[in-house]
């Protein structure tokens, strides 16, 4: 049977969501500059979007950037801001595991003068708020904290983060990757003193090339991309309306039934623990999301073992999606301090609401037959 449990790296669509799209490229496909009939057909579905995203986020219409996905927004948010407020302010926040789309857009804008704190974080991946308080000044322009860790789940305490940074320097922005987190844990933006969060379509099973960022109305941003002036300037180039119109047929499905489906993977997650618990010399790091299992198995490289469950036709991947087709030590493992054997061993299992309990047990059953045939080999 197929196995697929690399879910934190992109998911399959939505049945619903690509048959719409599919009707808006063959029926809808206007521009929705155009003054025509097509155009405005086109501008409803972008319309309709708008107020299911709105909906979810509890946001403003005018608070929602369409992007190409996380990546994207995440550099429109550290970019645009530090280019309109760097005369404020150029001293930026951020953590030790954020994803590359933050770390190296920080490291670009380092190299513009940017000045630049790492939190450090414990065991689990938490970050520490002591640390953060005293990391922040009157020039500090932003701090950056992911929602979700991508490689072992970690959930940063999101709401105290935004009120600290609020209370201590009302004027320094708090910007949210929550592309590990939307869809599958509700989380507010004016809630959780939150000025800009990035989202990604893509891992909520709607489809790749479309994303989009908050914005709240006290962040000010710069423009990446000009010409034409879409969406009030902020992002110009034609909308992808089938994308964009996917994307929210995706979102609105997992937000029906998000603790259930929440609940759901928390069952899964038990089952392949308790089960793969027979093999020794293995340990699960982090795990406060049920959906993103990080295993690290003694022994074993990760993309031997990736590969191995690949021929069972199991689908996992070595540390995070980015790094998975070019191995190289996760920043995120060496931050928690994880022992040095686990820094190549560890493998990432991830969930959707889709996976089954069958997928699972597979699963369990594949890593326990591989694992001690590997070892052996390893040994000899």
């Amino acid at each position: 049977m197929e196995c697929y449990l690399d879910n934190a790296a992109t998911t399959k669509v939505d049945f619903e969501a690509a048959h719409l799209m599919q009707e808006i490229m063959l029926e809808d496909y206007g521009n929705t500059a155009s003054l025509h009939r097509k155009g405005f057909e086109a501008e409803q579905h972008i319309r309709k979007a708008r107020e299911i995203l709105t909906g979810i986020l509890k946001c403003k219409e005018s608070e929602l950037i369409f992007t190409s996905g996380g990546t994207e927004s995440d550099n429109l948010a550290l970019i645009g801001t530090y280019f309109t407020s760097r005369r404020r302010g150029s001293h930026i926040i951020t953590t030790r595991i954020e994803h590359p789309a933050v770390l190296q857009t920080i490291e670009y804008l380092k190299a513009l003068g940017a000045s630049v704190d790492f939190l450090d974080v414990d065991s689990e991946g938490h970050i520490d708020l002591e640390q953060l308080e005293n990391f922040l000044t009157e020039r500090t322009l932003m701090v950056s904290v992911m929602h979700v860790n991508n490689e072992i789940g970690a959930v940063e305490p999101i709401a105290k983060i935004g009120k600290l940074i609020h209370d201590r320097q009302p004027d320094c922005l708090f910007h949210v990757d929550d592309v590990q987190g939307f869809g599958k844990i509700s989380l507010i933006p004016r809630d959780n003193h939150i000025d800009l969060l990035s989202v990604s379509s893509h891992k909520i099973h709607g489809p790749k090339g479309v994303g989009l960022l908050y914005k709240s109305e006290r962040a000010r941003l710069s423009p990446m991309i000009h010409g034409g002036g879409h969406q009030k300037g902020y992002r110009s180039g034609t909308e992808n309306v089938p994308g964009v119109a996917g994307f929210a047929c995706a979102a609105s499905k997992r937000y029906e039934d998000i603790d259930d489906a929440y609940s759901h993977m928390e069952r899964l997650k038990n089952v392949f623990i308790d089960e793969i618990s027979e093999l020794a010399d293995i340990k699960v790091n982090g795990g406060d999301v049920p959906y993103i299992i990080s295993l690290s198995v003694k022994g074993v490289r990760a993309e031997v073992l990736v590969h191995a469950l690949e021929q069972k036709e199991i689908y996992v991947s070595a540390g995070s999606a980015c790094s998975s087709n070019r191995p190289q030590i996760s920043a995120t493992l060496k931050a928690i301090g994880v022992e040095q054997w686990q820094l190549d061993s560890t493998i990432r299992i991830s969930l959707s609401p889709q996976t089954d309990i069958e997928e699972i047990r597979y699963a369990a059953e594949g890593i326990k037959e591989a694992v001690p045939g590997l070892r052996r080999f390893v040994r000899k």
